[in-house]
Order: C-alpha cells, then sequence, then structure tokens
C-alpha cells in the first residue's frame, strides 16, 4: 500500500510498521535517511496538492490540527475515489494509542502496531504524581502557550506536570482557546505563571532565549524541553520516556529553590 503522511510523527510510526511510505512533508525529519532520500510534499499547512496526487497513494495520513481544511478538501476533490483519506484528531494519551492501533488495522500491520503501544504503554506506565505546575510556551511575539483539550496538555498530566494555563482567569486570556494567546510581550502583563517549559517546536526556543529571558524575569524559571516529546504521538512517544523523567526532576528541584 503506498502511503502519503502529512503529519511528521505518523510519518514516522509509519516507517517503524515498515510501510510503503511514497511521500511525506518537509518536516517529517524521522528517519532522517527516509528524510533525506523521499519525495517532499510541501509543509504540513502548505501541501503541494499536484505532487500529492502525482504519487498516487493508496492512503493519505493527515491531521485536524497540523493540517490546513482547504488543503485536505482540495485533496478530497482531486484524489481517486480508490485512495483513503485518514484524518487523525489527537488530544489525549489514551486517543493516541488508539490511533495507532487503527493506523495498524488499515495497513496490514495490526501486530506490529499492538506491540508498539504495549511497549509505549509499558515505558509510560500510570499517571505520575503530581510534581507542580508550569505552562508550556507554542510561540513567542505573540507569546502562545498550550491551553486545555490539547496533546500537550493529556501529556504534562500523565507525567504529573499540572498544566497552570489552565488555571488563568478567563480576562487574562483575550484570545482563549486551545492555545491561548497571552499577549505581545513574552510572559508578562496579568498572567502570573511561575514556570515556563519551552519546547524546540514549533517555535524553536533554544539557549538565546532562555538565557533573556532568564535576565528578564529572575523571579520566573525556564526549562528549554524537547518539543517532539510533548507533541508527537506514534514511537516518538516511546523515545521520550527518558526525557520526562528529566522535566520531572527540574520541576520538583524548581519547587524547593
Amino acid at each position: 500500500m503506498r502511503v502519503v503522511s502529512l503529519v511528521p510523527s505518523w510519518t514516522e510510526f509509519l516507517h517503524d510498521l515498515q510501510v510503503e511510505v511514497v511521500g511525506q512533508t518537509k518536516f517529517c525529519i524521522r528517519p532522517d535517511d527516509a528524510f533525506r532520500s523521499l519525495p517532499r510534499v510541501g509543509g504540513t499547512k502548505t501541501v503541494q496538492i499536484e505532487r500529492v496526487v502525482e504519487l498516487q497513494p493508496d492512503l493519505l495520513v493527515a491531521n485536524k490540527e497540523e493540517n490546513a481544511r482547504e488543503d485536505l478538501e482540495r485533496l478530497a476533490e482531486m484524489l481517486p475515489s480508490s485512495c483513503d483519506i485518514l484524518i487523525t484528531d489527537v488530544r489525549t494519551v489514551d486517543a493516541a494509542y488508539n490511533a495507532m492501533s487503527d493506523l495498524g488495522l488499515r495497513l496490514g500491520r495490526q501486530d506490529q502496531a499492538q506491540s508498539w503501544v504495549a511497549r509505549i504503554q509499558k515505558a509510560w506506565g500510570d499517571p505520575k504524581t503530581n510534581v507542580g505546575a508550569a505552562a508550556y510556551a507554542v510561540w513567542a511575539k505573540p507569546w502562545m502557550a498550550a491551553g486545555p483539550d490539547t496533546f500537550i496538555h493529556d501529556v504534562m498530566r500523565h507525567w504529573g506536570i499540572h498544566n497552570a494555563v489552565a488555571d488563568l482567569a478567563q480576562e487574562h486570556l483575550p484570545a482563549a482557546g486551545r492555545y491561548p494567546i497571552l499577549g505581545d510581550n513574552e510572559a508578562t502583563g496579568a498572567v502570573h505563571v511561575g514556570r515556563w517549559l519551552l519546547p524546540s517546536e514549533p517555535f524553536p526556543f533554544a539557549t538565546k532565549h532562555l538565557t533573556a529571558l532568564e535576565a528578564t524575569h529572575p523571579q520566573r524559571k525556564f526549562k528549554l524541553v524537547d518539543g517532539e516529546a510533548f507533541s508527537w504521538y506514534g514511537t516518538r512517544m516511546w523515545h521520550a520516556r527518558e526525557h520526562f523523567q528529566e522535566v520531572r526532576t527540574w520541576m520538583t528541584e524548581a519547587a524547593r529553590d
């Protein structure tokens, strides 16, 4: 079965299931050999429609949040009826497990998919005890954070990190929603959150940002984290388990200071 993936996390999972991926986005960076060799079909929100059609997929894997609705509607019109279009919507850890199983079933890789689900469930275990609250930034200028009803929120919950943004009063969220905009100035104004997680994606927070924030807001604590660990579902969840332990340790130590 020829598969085109428009979702980086699913792309990695598809390769781990050893299916025939014939096209993927420029953000599908894992595994590295596929990233370097396979045809690219644009970005997750700037899909090259004609390129996807040329690749003649039997299955197109997309995601409601990551891909533009207009692109998916156009692809549905242009791809033959024989092509199955799977639009996933993963907002919880359990939903990720279910989606992995569903993908395996559609691809005739039920055993492999279930094996991965079992490995991840064992590695993640039951939800962890709470080690404190933090907010998870997703963008800077304007400053945006992961809110409730997101996969990031549920991953934080599972690993015992309370999402501080979920507690913010409504008047502090001028563009309230799943990814509220908190203002133009980073972590300032009326939004008082003591600890912030700064991920490597979608905004590429790096050491220079951490240093600047620590200098500007000495009363708050910031930590660079792996954005893939918190926002990718599929097999990346298994690889991320040690990183969450590191973040939990930081949360515990930060609470003592």
